[in-house]
């Protein structure tokens, strides 16, 4: 037997949190479920961006999120893993390690997962060296040498982190200039423990117990770096795996595809957040809290039809 809500929310990042704060409001019940508070924000290390919070770190901040959701009332539960998403006749339900939860409207805010190099000895070295969250591992390379993988906010960010407790950082980059937004990428270029290597793509890890080197081709020569550890930031891939089985359509990029009202194309189901292709895609925590405001009020609105 599933427990039941009004709203079940997947996810419980920025645009999750923002959408169960707000459905909370309207009186209705609200079960918010993900792997933890804050979701990928909480793998950043600065955040300066967003609007009250001049300078905050993402794990500072994803704490604000998640006592915000509390104290709003809003029933938190964390999980492994989702196995199953399916409709019923009074809404979907959710399986999860921890049960199965139904909800007369669904909203999923699942965001993304970091995209992956898929190349010869990323996955051997995983956990011993290579790295997707700078923010978690970071530490473990004080005094040593280590390499960021792209050129975006991101990985610029990652690499002024890692460059306060690294010996030298290798910020490897495809394209001939850093896409990095201005600030940033005059920071990168003013830290002299930075070094920016340009027009290069990884091509192998390599290493004993552990990361040891990295080979990359530099306009069709290869070379080797000496290197310690390895941060991968070359964005992120939407989860969505699981959403097929609902018949949610996606677009191109594999992302949900939503109306301005974060409707989906299935009835009682909204979306919000990186998962979606709302916003013209500008992939931010504003843009997300606003989106799950939005999918909120849907969802209510949707509710009082039901009840109509």
């Amino acid at each position: 037997m599933s427990k039941k809500y009004d709203i079940v929310i997947l996810g419980t990042g920025p645009a999750g949190l923002s959408a169960a704060v707000y459905a909370v409001r309207y009186g209705v019940s609200v079960l918010a479920i993900g792997k933890e508070p804050g979701g990928t924000v909480t793998e950043t290390s600065v955040v300066e961006n967003y609007l009250g919070f001049p300078s905050i770190t993402g794990a500072e901040l994803s704490k604000k999120f998640k006592e915000h959701a509390r104290k709003a009332g809003v029933d938190v539960l964390l999980y492994n893993g989702i196995s199953d998403i399916k409709k019923s006749p009074n809404g979907f339900v959710v399986k999860t390690d921890r049960g199965s939860f139904s909800g007369k409207a669904l909203i999923i805010a699942l965001g993304t997962k970091k995209r992956q190099l898929n190349i010869p000895g990323e996955k051997e070295f995983k956990g011993k060296g290579v790295s997707y969250c700078v923010t978690c591992d970071g530490s473990f390379f004080a005094d040593k040498v280590t390499a960021v993988i792209g050129g975006r906010n991101a990985a610029a960010t990652a690499a002024l982190f890692l460059a306060k407790m690294c010996k030298k950082v290798y910020l490897v980059y495809r394209r001939d200039k850093l896409r990095s937004d201005a600030v940033l990428s005059e920071r990168v270029g003013e830290d002299k423990k930075i070094d920016v290597v340009y027009d290069s793509t990884p091509v192998e890890v390599k290493g004993d117990r552990s990361v040891n080197a990295l080979t990359i081709d530099t306009k069709g020569k290869k070379r080797e770096l000496t290197i310690d550890g390895l941060f991968i930031e070359i964005g992120a891939v939407p989860s969505t795996e699981l959403v097929g089985d609902i018949g949610l359509k996606l677009n191109g990029e594999n992302r949900i595809e939503v109306g301005e009202d974060m409707s989906t194309s299935v009835r009682g189901v909204f979306a919000a957040g990186d998962i979606t292709n709302g916003s013209n895609r500008f992939d931010q925590i504003a843009t997300a809290v606003g989106e799950g405001a939005i999918a909120a009020n849907s969802a209510f609105s949707f509710l009082k039809g039901i009840k109509q």
